[in-house]
């Protein structure tokens, strides 16, 4: 799914125009880049985290030069899902996933 489809998908279902719905999921993907890149963590209950985690520092080789390139300590983004999404997905992927045809014994 592309956020075109998810545009799409949020104006049928509510009733939104899709202008107000793109600027809408916009401005919230552009407040989520700021939070974590000011540091804060993004807590959405019953769905999950966005979060900021640490990469310690390291040692990192350029092949084509054959040298060692240090590499600093930096944070990257990551998203935590919360218990309750996890579940729903597993719940989703079981039912979906068509259970494999037993073979039947040859006699």
């Amino acid at each position: 799914m592309r956020k075109a489809d998810l545009v799409n998908q949020i104006s049928e279902k509510t009733g939104i125009p899709k202008v107000d719905v793109l600027v809408t999921l916009e401005t919230m993907f552009k407040e989520v880049k700021e939070s974590l890149a000011k540091g804060e963590n993004i807590y959405i209950r019953g769905f999950g985290s966005f979060i900021t985690k640490k990469r310690a520092a390291k040692i990192g080789r350029n092949i084509k030069k054959n040298i060692a390139v240090h590499i600093p300590e930096h944070f990257i983004p990551a998203f935590k899902p919360a218990k309750e999404f996890v579940a729903d997905v597993k719940k989703l992927s079981t039912d979906t996933v068509p259970t494999p045809a037993q073979p039947e014994s040859e006699m």
